[in-house]
């Protein structure tokens, strides 16, 4: 069943039994949290916002994101907060998003990769583009989703009923639960987490190994 809160809901939503492990939470004002193996993806909805790590303060606007390892505060402005539990990744911070996707996806939607993942069948965010007159496919992913909407309207059709999406709503999407998105007459923008992928660099294949040609002639010493 997909569940449906509101950004200002401080509340931790534990999905810790999940296959990956995750939580979620809202900050307004300010937010703390993090252990040396869980990794943060974040969202500004409404800043500005000052993350700050072990490295140092990062300053963010409305529609910057990022990801962060370890333990971190974030201070002022209002935003989501995704926890991968047991995830070391990297840190990243992007932004301001587009407003349509770079890559092409189902039914005339388009979407773009935020963070990709550091491994193959790592975590990563995205940006989910969905044009007026939307009639998306009925289908599922095999892993879970949390959303938030950043601009427009639209609905999410489950099987359970018709669930409203307007700006800051937040959603969670379990595995395998058959969905999809309609949208009427304005766009629908999301980001989108998910918390593992089929798709990144492996030891085998990754740019630098691929663009290393061996066999030339040895150099003079």
């Amino acid at each position: 069943m997909v569940a449906l809160f509101p950004l200002r809901d401080a509340t931790v939503h534990d999905y810790r039994a999940d296959p990956f492990p995750t939580l979620v939470r809202s900050w307004s004002g300010r937010l703390q949290s993090g252990l040396d193996r869980d990794t943060h993806f974040g969202f500004v909805v409404a800043g500005p916002a000052t993350l700050r790590v072990a490295a140092g303060e990062f300053s963010l606007a409305a529609g910057m994101y990022f990801a962060a390892p370890g333990a971190i505060q974030v201070d002022g402005g209002r935003g989501l907060l995704v926890t991968r539990l047991g995830y070391a990744g990297f840190f990243h911070v992007g932004g301001p998003i587009e407003e349509t996707g770079r890559l092409r996806y189902i039914d005339g939607c388009s979407d773009s990769l935020l963070i990709p993942p550091v491994m193959r069948g790592d975590p990563c965010l995205n940006l989910l583009h969905l044009p007026p007159g939307t009639h998306q496919t009925r289908h599922t992913h095999p892993s879970l989703r949390v959303g938030i909407v950043v601009r427009g309207q639209g609905e999410c059709l489950t099987e359970s009923g018709r669930v409203p999406l307007r700006p800051e709503s937040c959603f969670m999407i379990p595995a395998d639960e058959p969905h999809c998105f309609e949208t009427r007459d304005a766009p629908l923008l999301i980001v989108a987490y998910h918390p593992d992928s089929d798709w990144g660099p492996t030891h085998a294949d990754h740019p630098m190994i691929n663009r290393t040609v061996l066999g030339i002639q040895e150099l003079h010493r």
